[in-house]
């Protein structure tokens, strides 16, 4: 059980992340799940493991670290579909 509240919280970060970038994330909910937990992973590596906890998730990190894949994602996403134009 706590394995499908991992991936129901890492989406929703993911999906969070999205919004506030204003970028989709390619590969739908399964994209924003992947968000969510890499991003997780590197909010926690840039900023630690500090707020509140949800499923092994510290909220404020992981969010922090979704929006910064989210952005970098979204950059790198621009840069193919001007190199494919």
């Amino acid at each position: 059980m706590n394995f499908i509240w991992y991936l129901v919280i890492g989406g929703v970060i993911g999906w969070l992340a999205g919004v506030i970038v204003g970028k989709d994330i390619p590969g739908g909910i399964i994209g924003n799940i992947v968000a969510g937990i890499i991003g997780s992973w590197i909010g926690s590596a840039l900023l630690g493991n500090w707020g509140w906890e949800i499923s092994n998730f510290y909220v404020f990190p992981a969010l922090i670290g979704a929006v910064i894949l989210v952005f970098v994602v979204s950059l790198i996403m621009k840069g193919f579909r001007k190199a494919t134009d």
